[in-house]
């Protein structure tokens, strides 16, 4: 998957609040670029690290839920989150033996529930 980076200071405003300007700007990118190549891209734009930052967050996130559940038993609904995030939080989950995740909801609610595998 393609990545276009963008670097500099001051682009808090092009995030926004939690990443909801960056996730229009990606759409917009993908737009721009399938308009005028005919192909539908999946590139990923990222600003300042975002991106990245997140994926750490949501990994620990992922690993804290995966503990709870194995030592409660119980399953552990985590927050909605857009797809990246949930993508994120599937593939750390993975990788943790005896949890498994599934997603639940509709947009924009949509979020991951961390199991016991069974």
């Amino acid at each position: 998957m393609p990545i276009v980076a963008i670097v500099g200071s001051s682009l808090q405003s092009l995030i926004g609040d939690h990443g909801e300007t960056l996730e229009a700007l990606q759409e917009l990118t993908r737009l721009a670029v399938a308009q005028k190549t005919g192909n539908r891209s999946r590139l990923m734009l990222d600003i300042s690290g975002h991106r990245q930052a997140r994926r750490a967050q949501l990994t620990a996130i992922a690993r804290d839920a995966a503990e709870q559940v194995l030592t409660s038993g119980e399953s552990s609904r985590l927050a909605p989150m857009n797809p990246f995030e949930r993508k994120v939080v599937h593939d750390a989950i993975s990788a943790i033996a005896g949890v498994r995740s599934e997603s639940e909801g509709e947009e924009p609610n949509r979020r991951v529930v961390v199991l016991l595998e069974s």
